[in-house]
């Protein structure tokens, strides 16, 4: 039988200024531990530390643009765009851009405070 997710729960973001993260499957709304799928709504001039995931990222843009710093490069991803980042890869997630961004992400697997290694 399928499952209503009834609504998200709400996930403190990292980096400045703060960015509003509703997770709808995970480890702390539905209690996965394979996959985090969360509404992430980012104001403009966001960035956050870089950092060093233990898991796969998917972020798929809906409105504005994300840029990604990584080792060796920056790129921007637009609205209706996406972009995969590795377990392992160093990355550096901001919105720099007039209107912020407006976007999916999903971790595989789920997104833990721990396993993130954000620079210091």
């Amino acid at each position: 039988m399928p499952q209503l997710i009834d609504g998200p729960s709400r996930v403190t973001a990292a980096g400045e200024p703060p960015k509003l993260i509703d997770e709808f499957a995970g480890r702390v709304n539905t209690g996965e531990a394979g996959v985090s799928i969360a509404h992430m709504r980012s104001p403009s001039g966001w960035s956050e530390p870089g950092q060093r995931p233990e898991f796969d990222e998917y972020t798929i843009v809906l409105h504005g643009a994300v840029v990604v710093d990584y080792e060796g490069g920056q790129l921007t991803v637009q609205a209706d765009q996406g972009v995969l980042t590795r377990a392992g890869e160093w990355v550096r997630y901001s919105t720099p851009g007039p209107d912020g961004a407006d976007y999916i992400s999903v971790c595989l697997p789920a997104f833990a405070p721990g396993t993130v290694h954000r620079d210091e």
